[in-house]
């Protein structure tokens, strides 16, 4: 820093915005600072996990340590430092202020909340100098944001797979000629299988860091900053590019040969169980660590060295969450708020259980997935999906109150993907928008996708009385309660011929289960 604290521009750096690639970092300018800044305002919009907060105040503070090192000019300002303003204006104000401002920069944030903040923005009128402001893009994302008007109606995104080709004709990601690699554009038919007994010793042991964490939770403690999940004197997550690098190389190395065949599957019965074959960049690539070209370039050229190990169908499958979802839903997000966050299409209105916090529930694949959360600020896809996502959509839990749970509880949780994964993909909230019918899966689906149903008190196979798996019933529950919705939907309309089959005594008996499970989700 200078010592005389003057300069003519202040540039903001937000904790998801860690990008060492950026065009500002191209050249050094003393009459430039760059300010990093831990803000209770980040802290407290939703309970955040504790490992969430971590990650992200101990990787500004790594990347703000970087920029110095570089050699620019850093205000790297703790809770210590920010807690005395009410919100990211003040401070900014304050700033401008203190050093002598002239002009405010920032990247374009990825949550609507903080661009609507910055843009509303306006420096203390009375300055007695003007101070002007400019927005830069992250230089992040595959579609430019300008871009994203002209792919994305509001209503209207269109599916996924459509996007995802054309994606990958744009980028000539594999793609031979004008052709998809090997002649087919999809392969998850392939990427649904089951960890068997014997698969079980084969899977990776993960790769791991120890950050400390003692001066972060110190500032927590100190400023009362409330949060939820454990965490231990050191910080699993990569926190630096280097790390994240790291993790990208270990995963193309040790998991991708079987992560498309095991991406879907879940086990209770291994010390690696929350790992398997998943990368777990998400953290890096949302804080902007590591670059989606970057990563996607990685895995194919692990391909390309080692197609005897890696398949075809495993790359793909990759590939499809980087260039396809992950692109597509933060085009379904900026092309429908802010409305899209109060969407309920279903009205669910029920309250999220208390087990959601504690992972204290009878039902044995709830518990795996939420203890599993709680421990480590993760859970992959499926179990977001299918597991958590699933009993929330049958059970009819208000909208608002899940995505206030998956925002703070995953390490990679940032609005604008979490935000259409979970009340479009998983609640179905949207009405159909990211989804062609609802993701509502009975028991069976558990039972098919791992092995959680083996050590459960509840039967998987029963769909009435007190030992039936709850989410038997609670799936024709809701598949009765929203027939009007659903029954012309033609990926629902055979559920609704096998259901009406059914005796009637059986399906008030089913029905019976469901209400009291719904009346007492609680003691689930």
């Amino acid at each position: 820093m200078k010592k005389n604290k003057h300069y003519s521009t202040l540039r903001l750096i937000l904790g998801d915005q860690l990008n060492a690639r950026h065009s500002w970092f191209s050249k050094q300018d003393d009459e430039c600072v760059y300010v990093i800044a831990e803000l209770l305002q980040e802290t407290g919009y939703v309970k955040h996990h504790v490992q969430k907060i971590c990650g992200f105040f101990l990787a500004m503070e790594q990347f703000a340590m970087a920029l110095q090192k570089a050699g620019h000019q850093v205000l790297h300002l703790t809770l210590d430092e920010t807690r005395d303003f009410k919100d990211l204006p003040s401070l900014i104000t304050h700033l401008c202020q203190q050093y002598s401002i002239i002009c405010f920069e920032y990247q374009r944030p990825d949550e609507y909340r903080l661009l609507e903040q910055l843009r509303d923005f306006e420096v203390d009128k009375s300055f007695k100098k003007t101070i002007s402001k400019k927005e830069w893009d992250t230089e992040h994302f595959l579609v430019p944001f300008d871009e994203l008007a002209k792919r994305f109606k509001p209503g209207k995104p269109g599916r996924m797979e459509t996007f995802y080709r054309k994606m990958r004709q744009q980028h000539n990601v594999l793609m031979c000629d004008d052709q998809p690699e090997g002649g087919q554009w999809n392969y998850d038919a392939e990427n649904r299988a089951k960890l068997k007994a014997a698969d079980l010793e084969k899977i990776p042991e993960p790769l791991v860091f120890a950050s400390s964490t003692s001066s972060v939770l110190e500032r927590l403690k100190r400023h009362n900053v409330q949060s939820f999940g454990e965490i231990g004197t050191h910080l699993l997550w990569p926190i630096t590019r280097q790390q994240s690098l790291k993790l990208l190389n270990y995963f193309c190395t040790h998991c991708l040969p079987r992560f498309g065949q095991f991406q879907d599957a879940m086990t209770a019965n291994s010390d690696h169980q929350w790992s398997l074959y998943h990368s777990r960049i998400s953290f890096a690539l949302n804080t902007k660590m590591l670059h989606p070209k970057q990563v996607i370039d990685k895995a194919i050229k692990a391909w390309q060295e080692n197609p005897d190990a890696i398949s075809l169908a495993q790359i793909e499958g990759f590939v499809r969450q980087i260039l396809g979802w992950r692109e597509y839903i933060r085009g379904v997000y900026w092309s429908n708020m802010p409305d899209y966050e109060s969407l309920n299409f279903l009205k669910a209105e029920k309250d999220l259980p208390e087990w959601f916090w504690t992972g204290q529930t009878q039902m044995s694949c709830m518990h795996h997935a939420i203890t599993q959360s709680l421990q480590y600020a993760y859970a992959h896809h499926i179990q977001r999906l299918m597991i958590t996502g699933n009993f929330c959509l049958l059970a009819g839990i208000d909208p608002d109150q899940v995505d206030q749970w998956y925002l703070g509880i995953y390490i990679d949780a940032i609005q604008w993907v979490e935000l259409p994964n979970t009340r479009g993909m998983s609640q179905y909230a949207d009405g159909g928008m990211v989804a062609s019918k609802p993701y509502a899966g009975s028991g069976n689906y558990v039972h098919k996708m791992s092995d959680y149903c083996g050590g459960c008190v509840y039967n998987v196979k029963e769909k009435e009385g007190e030992s039936a798996c709850p989410l038997n019933s609670l799936y024709w529950h809701f598949m009765e309660k929203h027939r009007e919705l659903l029954h012309k939907n033609p990926r629902t309309a055979l559920v609704y011929k096998g259901w009406d089959k059914k005796m009637l005594a059986d399906r008030n008996a089913i029905l019976k289960r469901a209400k009291w499970c719904v009346n007492n989700l609680n003691s689930l």
